[in-house]
């Protein structure tokens, strides 16, 4: 049996796509061993199909995490044995590189989003030319690369022209039908108010502001901001200062499987990432399909992936303007007309059964089986 190695500097709880990848490669007829960090907080994983490992850094962010990571990575790699080895994102890229040349084995990059265009890295040059260096040395010696989505695909290959374009693996759920298992009141939610989901990666540029102040606008609503963030400090604080709490309610990071329950139980779902960088420009988020897999409308920033996928399917509105006040037009609209609302609601069925984890999965087999 064939060994994989799969890598990510995350805690392994909440990343959906990477666990979905594992679950296939185990079916594919691969051992699995995905690894990882720990932190001090981190909840206890549940049961997989494949082997996981988290390791324990001395740091948390900055140089120093990503230096430390990517030395115990380095180390952790070439001690362990493997037939392929899979890099998720350009920051675990390099020792997967590295120690499929000394050991000449093969690599699988899966870039998860234009790492060099991410948000975080606006304004710091030196920071952004480090990653830049790193993705030049080891991109053009690359086979088989995947992506999320067909711009950022068509940018890479443009950069880094090869005889092999890059495969393009979106970030869909399965076809299999999650349970709710909870009610809104057994969840403490109101049964008497539409809510309005935004939920995954709360950061920065991602609209969560403008969303918060658009509550002032729609009636017996409530908005739930579900998962973590480097904003979420701030929008609590603007939720306070705007005397919204009654308004707009915090849920901390939970399972996959909670979260799912929390989505179908929403009326209206929403992405708003700004177009600020390139890597939000061309963003197909996980959330707009878990959106669509719990049947709610969506409403979703004018950007070119993901409008296509909302006009396209007829599953909600584009917000031209990224305005409180266009916001809240929008989802307002959506929830004043019945008619328009069911029709949305109703093209979701369609939506998530052409938006599946199975139909891309066909891509992962053509790379690993070949």
């Amino acid at each position: 049996m064939k060994r994989v190695i799969v890598s990510v500097t995350n805690d392994l709880f909440s990343d959906q796509r990477v666990d979905k990848v594992c679950n296939s490669l185990t079916m594919m007829g691969f051992k699995v061993l995905l690894v990882g960090r720990c932190y001090s907080d981190s909840p206890a994983l549940p049961q997989r199909s494949y082997q996981t490992r988290r390791l324990r850094l001395l740091f948390r962010k900055g140089f120093k995490f990503y230096a430390e990571f990517n030395l115990r990575l380095f180390f952790f790699l070439l001690f362990h044995r493997c037939d392929i080895l899979v890099a998720n994102d350009l920051d675990t890229l390099y020792p997967n590189f590295l120690v499929s040349r000394i050991k000449r084995k093969r690599i699988v990059y899966d870039s998860h989003e234009y790492f060099c265009g991410l948000p975080e890295l606006n304004g710091r040059p030196r920071v952004q030319k480090f990653w830049h260096s790193i993705e030049q040395r080891c991109f053009p010696h690359l086979t088989d690369v995947i992506t999320v989505c067909q711009s950022i695909a068509d940018m890479y290959d443009r950069e880094y022209p090869r005889a092999n374009k890059v495969n393009v693996v979106r970030n869909v759920p399965s076809r299999l039908n999650f349970a709710v298992t909870r009610t809104r009141a057994e969840l403490g939610l109101p049964t008497d108010k539409r809510l309005i989901v935004m939920q995954g990666a709360i950061n920065q540029d991602r609209g969560a502001e403008e969303l918060i102040l658009a509550m002032k606008q729609i009636p017996d609503s409530l908005l739930l901001i579900i998962g973590s963030g480097d904003v979420i400090p701030r929008l609590k604080a603007l939720v306070e200062s705007e005397l919204l709490n009654e308004k707009v309610r915090f849920i901390p990071r939970i399972s996959p499987a909670e979260l799912a329950n929390y989505t179908a139980l929403c009326d209206i779902g929403c992405s708003l990432e700004k177009d600020t960088n390139i890597n939000y420009r061309f963003c197909l988020p996980n959330k707009l399909f878990d959106y669509i897999k719990a049947g709610i409308p969506c409403v979703v920033s004018d950007l070119p992936e993901m409008a296509r996928i909302v006009n396209g399917s007829r599953i909600g509105c584009v917000v031209k303007e990224h305005t409180p006040k266009a916001i809240a037009e929008a989802i307002n609209n959506l929830l004043n007309d019945s008619e328009l609302y069911e029709t949305c609601k109703k093209n979701t069925a369609a939506a998530a059964a052409e938006f599946c984890w199975e139909k891309e999965e066909s891509v992962l087999r053509k790379i690993y089986l070949s």
